[in-house]
């Protein structure tokens, strides 16, 4: 009985967020702060207030203009570049008249975090349902309709928007000679396929009034495959019922659809590539972890945070011929993804990209909630000094120590099956102590830390993603709302002092993983489905 009135109430909140998802997109305005169906594209200098960051300068603002349908010889439309992503520092993010609904969305699912963290770990959890294969479709189906709501009801950030509209008409005109014709791209090749993608498909009939929302497509739908290989990977370890749950937990996730159903960012897409070559690297696969450890890099320089992990399974492997696998299969994929692109440009171009990209944002922090934001130093140039070094030097020497204490983890735990938890340190410990983090940077440690638990077992890695979801979910709210402003206020502090206490309390708790043997576990009753905490 509990089971089939479970499937039917899924049922129904499938069909209203179905109807939800067609009410949207019929009354869709196609409007994104600064386009409203089919209107020009413009950049124009002009004063406007900073949302964020301190000092104070002039920024570009988005203008509504005249728009021109075609250009008398192939039907695109017209559109004027902005000059470089760095212009819209300064810009507010969506409207806030839907914070409010999803602040108050994200403190219901938060306290049920927090409740399940204490159920699991104190008490006995038992769920009353035997998951199947048509309660799990539910689930991923809502959450994919969920999303396309929020997609079509919240503008998203304009100048990411932006950005991505601009670059997605630029290469679906000519992405041989992309990059010679938008100056204005900061990102690394592999997602301008996607954008190329979009581009095209946009083009088709009325599809142009949706740009915005096929701009956030592939994000969404990396959510949901996301939420499946966690679904998939808990299976190994859980009963179906616990493996539904904590997939659950992932694809309602306010922290996860924030990103990509309400910014309109692509981390979630980043993010997959990024678990996807992490879960290979634990099978063994060394080919095709290269493969996806390289997309990563390919697609954001944030990539780079991730890539000593495959190194430290290549040293543990001790294999001359595996390396040479490894590299190969990185070397093909570069050139597979690279080549098109390298038409007629010089040959070191996508080295200086890359530098152009690091160097763009040369301050302590950019919004991010972290050690440097804790310190007051948001948007303070990165070569100021900080006792006896500068805030870079700073950086890097945290980067060089937060690399070392994961292969150190690594080698002690001597199990390949710690590699999310290595990437979880990567990422939580770069983000937090390192300089020139944006507000989203910490995104990939919300996937990582419930992959990371589902192998380790240990509940206070579950705790660490319940953590991280909250902290990573205000950084993001505190941008795309706008309620930032020229210095971090009260909650934004106690926000960067959480980051920096999990980041520490990753330290000790990888510690007792890996070299001390200790886990907070609990047994699992496959047949009653049952959880018990034991020490």
């Amino acid at each position: 009985m509990g089971k089939k009135v479970l499937k039917y109430s899924l049922a129904f909140v499938l069909a209203l967020s179905v109807i939800l998802s067609v009410y949207s997109l019929y009354h869709y305005s196609g409007s994104t702060e600064g386009f409203r169906g089919n209107f020009q594209h413009s950049f124009t200098q002009g004063s406007t207030n900073r949302s964020w960051g301190s000092g104070s300068t002039n920024q570009g603002v988005w203008q509504r203009g005249n728009f021109s349908q075609g250009n008398g010889q192939n039907g695109q439309s017209q559109w004027q570049m902005p000059r470089s992503r760095a212009d819209f520092r300064g810009f507010r993010g969506t409207s806030s008249k839907h914070g409010v609904y999803i602040m108050a969305y994200a403190t219901v699912v938060f306290l049920l975090f927090v409740l399940s963290y204490y159920a699991l770990k104190n008490k006995k959890f038992k769920l009353d349902f035997q998951s199947d294969a048509f309660i799990i479709a539910l689930l991923f189906l809502i959450g994919f309709f969920m999303r396309l709501y929020i997609a079509a009801t919240i503008e998203g950030f304009s100048g990411d928007i932006g950005l991505f509209r601009s670059w997605a008409q630029s290469a679906s005109q000519d992405i041989l000679n992309f990059y010679k014709n938008t100056p204005s791209c900061d990102y690394p090749p592999l997602y301008i396929y996607v954008l190329y993608f979009i581009g095209k498909i946009a083009s088709i009939g009325n599809l142009l009034h949706y740009y915005n929302v096929i701009l956030k497509l592939p994000s969404i739908l990396a959510d949901i495959v996301s939420s499946y290989i966690i679904y998939k990977i808990a299976n190994k370890h859980f009963a179906k019922s616990i493996s539904t749950f904590i997939s659950t937990l992932y694809i309602f996730n306010p922290a996860v659809f924030i990103n990509s159903s309400a910014w309109g960012q692509v981390d979630s897409f980043f993010t997959m590539l990024v678990i996807i070559a992490v879960y290979f690297l634990s099978e063994k696969k060394l080919g095709l972890s290269s493969v996806f450890f390289t997309a990563a890099v390919l697609m954001k320089p944030q990539g780079i945070i991730f890539a000593p992990v495959l190194f430290f399974e290549i040293v543990n492997e001790r294999s001359l011929k595996k390396f040479l696998k490894a590299f190969v299969a990185s070397l093909v994929t570069a050139v597979i993804v690279l080549v098109p692109f390298a038409i007629g440009q010089d040959p070191l171009w996508i080295f200086k990209l890359y530098e152009k990209t690091i160097s763009e944002y040369p301050y302590a922090s950019v919004n991010g909630f972290n050690f440097y934001g804790l310190l007051g130093a948001n948007y303070v140039n990165s070569g100021t000094k900080l006792f006896v070094f500068s805030y870079s030097t700073w950086g890097f020497l945290f980067i060089v120590l937060t690399t070392a204490f994961s292969w150190f983890i690594y080698i002690k735990g001597k199990n390949s099956k710690l590699s999310f938890l290595a990437a979880l340190i990567q990422i939580a410990g770069v983000f937090t102590f390192s300089t020139g983090m944006h507000e989203r940077y910490l995104f990939p440690a919300v996937t990582l830390a419930i992959i990371a638990f589902l192998y380790v077992k240990d509940m206070r890695l579950f705790g660490l993603f319940a953590g991280f979801s909250i902290t990573s979910f205000l950084n993001m709210y505190y941008v795309l709302f706008g309620s930032l402003r020229n210095s971090f206020g009260f909650i934004p502090m106690m926000v960067s002092l959480a980051n920096v206490v999990m980041a520490i309390y990753l330290v000790k708790v990888s510690y007792d993983v890996a070299v001390l043997n200790r886990v907070c576990t609990f047994d699992l009753d496959l047949e009653s489905h049952e959880i018990h905490t034991t020490i």
